[in-house]
């Protein structure tokens, strides 16, 4: 019997027409062909305290020359649609993933999309960019891999056999994300090519070194190396400025280079490994004459890979640059979630602009990365400024300047003495409303700043945590070795303490906290990049230990940077270089109070320079690294603070931070929308289920429980939507429930299934409309003490009869509103 094709689901398209097509054409079905592959996690949208994840982006087959080489993309329609209806589809995919031919089917043929010039050349020696081809014509392997080899400029065998060297793989059954995918392919591919300078930007927690890993693992096993020296062996330098992450490096991925790799220390220079992994105070002594890797041949390594490039490399002056210009016949590749461009510092001058960007807004729609909240705080003698009235005295008995103080003052050259309980007292009682185990981070003004917050973190702290364990809270400081012991503790998501860690910079960068759930903003942070650090400090997703989302605590105003476009848009080179020019040296993103970021070359510890004592009574004189003297600072005690507002921000659906009021953007956008109530209400009650209106709110950014949340009303969306929007009166859910029970809407059913609408209306009340539209709601209790769902749809005569009652009990609900 022959099959209508127009009787056939898309899964039966798929298996019946299109695959068939695509192995007799040559393609191996276990090792080229994959078929439903979700590329994204789905972005995570915050609920109130919960979250909820969207819709994973999917393509329907995706071939590849060989295991994440891909090099097509498929997107299939049922045999209703015509031939190309899936071609827009597939070239967003195709963009995405960087694969030069979209190709859309129902399984009478195939539309084909040859993107940018990578397509056969037609009969005039130009290439195509549309064909169409039956069943029986699907392009072989070597045709999609010439037009691949053509999108990427791969002209030359050589060329050819290094952009095709194998991944590693191992047993872990980990494989790269998309993006990690597009970064390593297109890494390795301009090494190939010759490219000397290299620059990857990918945001925190997107797993740069795992990046890096697979390009030097690729290159490294190759035997790639840069004059193509017949017989020598690769040599790989891996260049980072923290301790940490040369640790981490080691053990995390870089692993499996076993023996082959060797950590540089003590300036102890060994020339018989072939992975180095230093830091770069580990290769310099500012010293030309004593510098160890100058007991490298200049031409020793053939690649130079430099982790967190922003710190150090971006700078003419930096060490980083001497050891970078030392090696200069070396391939380089700058990794950094933070390109650093300001008219002193270029990150893209030297190493060129990115070879690819993944930004933290992609990150978070992908829901690779955790989506935040941010939770402002207005303290009065912030929000207002402090003046000393006439003849005011500090602690010492002097007298106090008069002038107008601010946050700009406040701890670093002034302290209110009642000004840091109130914040202290702030964050454990956030901590106690949501998670008192959520790990935190404190960010101060400096050391003793740091210092004066933990103490008074302890002093608003509630008994049982003083019972659970004496490193609940502590301070994580350059200058405190208990605390430096404590990191890694700190960043394990199994070690539950630390649960608080106050710092000033210490943990601004290169600190992989995963289940970091909060962090407060109690310091004058001016520099993006140090932001954008911070701020990353957060974003990793660890769904193991429920991590899907985290708050910013914010209380000096530091979130505004989220506004500036330099936060996650393109990075613009705007130094100017003129001829003879000087430029200043940097050698951290540090503000100029802080003295966290230098290391100890020798141990790798971060460097202790003198600092006023944790707390003083009276206040001493510190020494920056740069040895500028540090004025004191003035204690005043007696002047009263408090807490003027609070405001929530979110994520709007395009990841921007929602700048308006959340109630002014939810009536903006239902507004938008819905033109009246009439409008709305109309949508309402056609709804086959209000979910359905619920989930397309949502999409734009209008959730239930976070308006819920600010509200601090029982309403569900229905009313929050016609309160907020429409001004009309509104109802909690116990009183829409009540008066259904008053209209006697009950009476038209018989008694069990009157008790069973009863109790769906008591679920309504309690949890909301969701909960009722679905038959799952039958398996729980009250509902499943009346039998199974069969037997309690049974009770009003089938399906599509309980369903109408369902549909009537909603009407009754909602009832009133005109």
């Amino acid at each position: 019997m022959e099959v209508n094709k127009k009787d056939l689901s898309e899964r039966d398209i798929i298996s019946k027409f299109i695959l068939p097509s695509i192995t007799n054409a040559g393609w191996n079905l276990d090792a080229q062909i994959r078929e439903e592959v979700s590329f994204t996690d789905g972005r995570i949208f915050v609920k109130g305290k919960k979250t909820v994840r969207g819709e994973r982006k999917r393509a329907d087959i995706i071939l590849s020359y060989k295991p994440n080489l891909p090099i097509a993309v498929i997107e299939a329609k049922d045999n209703k649609h015509y031939v190309s209806d899936g071609i827009q589809q597939a070239l967003a995919y195709a963009e995405t993933l960087d694969i030069p031919v979209a190709i859309s089917s129902n399984g009478d043929g195939f539309s084909i999309r040859y993107r940018k010039g990578c397509g056969p050349q037609n009969t005039a020696g130009e290439p195509i960019v549309v064909e169409e081809r039956d069943l029986e014509h699907f392009p072989t392997i070597d045709e999609i891999w010439n037009c691949y080899k053509r999108y990427k400029g791969i002209d030359t065998p050589e060329v050819e056999t290094i952009a095709t060297q194998d991944y590693f793989v191992d047993n872990s059954g980990y494989k790269p994300r998309y993006y990690q995918q597009i970064a390593i392919n297109r890494t390795v591919e301009a090494i190939a090519k010759g490219q000397d300078r290299i620059l990857l930007v990918m945001a925190t927690g997107t797993g740069k070194t795992y990046t890096a890993f697979q390009i030097i693992w690729r290159l490294w096993k190759n035997g790639w190396t840069k004059n193509k020296e017949p017989g020598k062996t690769p040599r790989i330098l891996f260049l980072a400025d923290r301790e940490n992450l040369i640790s981490q490096t080691k053990r995390g991925d870089f692993k499996h280079f076993k023996d082959k790799m060797t950590i540089v220390r003590h300036k102890q220079i060994d020339k018989a490994y072939e992975i180095y992994l230093a830091l770069y105070q580990g290769l310099t002594n500012y010293d030309e004459d004593a510098d160890a890797y100058r007991e490298f041949s200049p031409d020793f390594f053939d690649l130079v890979v430099v982790d967190e490039c922003h710190r150090g490399s971006a700078a003419d002056n930096s060490a980083w640059r001497k050891i970078l210009d030392y090696f200069k016949s070396a391939t380089h590749i700058g990794l950094t979630a933070t390109p650093k461009e300001t008219k002193d510092i270029s990150s893209s001058e030297y190493f060129g602009d990115p070879i690819y960007t993944y930004s933290l807004k992609q990150g978070i729609d992908d829901g690779f990365l955790a989506p935040y909240k941010v939770l402002r705080v207005g303290i009065d003698v912030d929000l207002e400024g402090w003046r000393p009235e006439k003849g005011k005295l500090d602690k010492s008995g002097n007298v106090v300047e008069d002038r107008v103080y601010n946050t700009k003052d406040f701890d670093r050259n002034l302290v209110l003495e009642d000004r840091t309980p109130i914040v202290a007292r702030r964050i454990v009682e956030f901590l106690k409303q949501n998670d008192p185990m959520a790990k935190t981070i404190v960010f101060c003004i400096d050391q003793e700043h740091a210092s004066r917050m933990r103490d008074e973190l302890w002093k608003a702290a509630p008994p049982e945590w003083h019972e659970k364990s004496d490193e609940y809270i502590m301070r994580i400081t350059s200058d405190d070795k208990e605390g430096r012991l404590k990191v890694d503790d700190f960043k394990n998501p199994e070690k539950p303490y630390p649960v608080i860690a106050v710092t000033s910079k210490l943990l601004s960068t290169g600190s992989d906290t995963k289940t970091c759930k909060l962090i407060v903003l109690e310091s004058n942070i001016g520099s993006m990049t140090e932001f954008k650090q911070i701020i990353g400090r957060g974003t990793r997703v660890y769904e193991e230990y429920d991590k899907l989302f985290f708050t910013i605590m914010d209380f000096r105003n530091v979130t505004n940077l989220f506004s500036d476009p330099a936060f996650d848009g393109e990075a613009i080179r705007i130094k100017e270089v003129k001829p003879g020019e000087n430029l200043p040296t940097e050698t951290s993103d540090a503000s100029d109070d802080n003295s966290e970021n230098e290391i100890d070359p020798v141990t790798g510890d971060p460097v202790t320079f003198p600092e006023q004592p944790a707390y003083p009574t009276q206040p001493t004189p510190a020494i920056t690294p740069e040895v500028h003297e540090k004025k004191d600072k003035v204690y005043v005690a007696g002047v009263s603070v408090s807490i003027l507002n609070e405001r929530m921000q979110y994520l709007d659906p395009s990841g921007k931070l929602i700048t308006t009021t959340l109630r002014e953007y939810t009536r903006q956008g239902i507004l938008g929308k819905y033109r009246d109530l009439q409008t709305f209400l109309q949508e309402w009650n056609s709804a086959e289920k209000k979910k359905a209106v619920v989930e397309e709110l949502e999409k734009q950014g209008i959730i239930a429980e976070n308006l819920q949340e600010e509200t601090k009303r029982d309403l569900d969306i229905f009313d929050l939507i016609c309160h907020i929007a429409y001004d009309q009166p509104a109802l909690t859910r116990k009183e829409r429930a009540e008066n259904v029970r008053k209209r006697n809407f009950f009476t038209k059913y018989g008694e069990k299934a009157r008790a069973v609408l009863e109790a769906l209306l008591d679920k309504y009340a309690d949890e909301g409309i969701d909960n009722i539209e679905e038959t799952t709601v039958l398996k729980v209790d009250p509902l499943s003490k009346f039998g199974t769902p069969i037997e309690i749809i049974k009770l009003f005569g089938g399906k599509l009869e309980y369903q109408q009652a369902i549909r009537d009990l909603e009407t009754e609900i909602y009832r009133g509103v005109a």
